[in-house]
Parts: structure tokens; C-alpha cells; sequence
């Protein structure tokens, strides 16, 4: 990966957690609880109160991506 993107990508993830405090907070917490075969699920509320619910269940590739990108951030 070019060290450019790296900095550009750190520089909008931290913009992205100034913008939302909780989101940084909420992964923290659950860090220690997410582990294979977890499920996560999404729900997206649009302004218009319509819902877009998705999950996934967590996998080993999941969990080294994960670990991966922490050392890149």
C-alpha cells in the first residue's frame, strides 16, 4: 500500500471519529466480544423512516482483516 494512502486514510478515519465519538467508543467495547461465529448486523434508518437491515456471521478471514488494518491505522 502506497504510505501517501496510509497517511490520507488515517487523516479521514480520525476526521471520521471527531464527527462520530460514539462509533470509535461502541468498536472498542465490543472488541473483546467479536470473535468467530459472532453475528453482526446493520440497520440503516433513512430520513424518510425507512430501515435497511443486513448481518453477517464473523469469520477467521474477518478477524485477520480486522487485525490487519488496526496495524495499519
Amino acid at each position: 500500500m502506497n504510505p501517501i494512502n496510509v497517511f490520507k486514510l488515517k487523516g479521514l478515519l480520525d476526521r471520521f471519529k471527531d464527527n462520530h465519538p460514539k462509533v470509535p467508543m461502541f468498536f472498542k467495547a465490543v472488541a473483546g466480544s467479536v470473535q468467530e461465529g459472532s453475528i453482526i448486523e446493520i440497520k440503516v434508518i433513512s430520513p424518510d423512516n425507512k430501515s435497511i437491515i443486513t448481518n453477517f456471521k464473523v469469520n477467521a478471514e474477518d478477524i485477520a482483516l480486522v487485525k490487519e488494518l488496526k496495524d495499519i491505522v
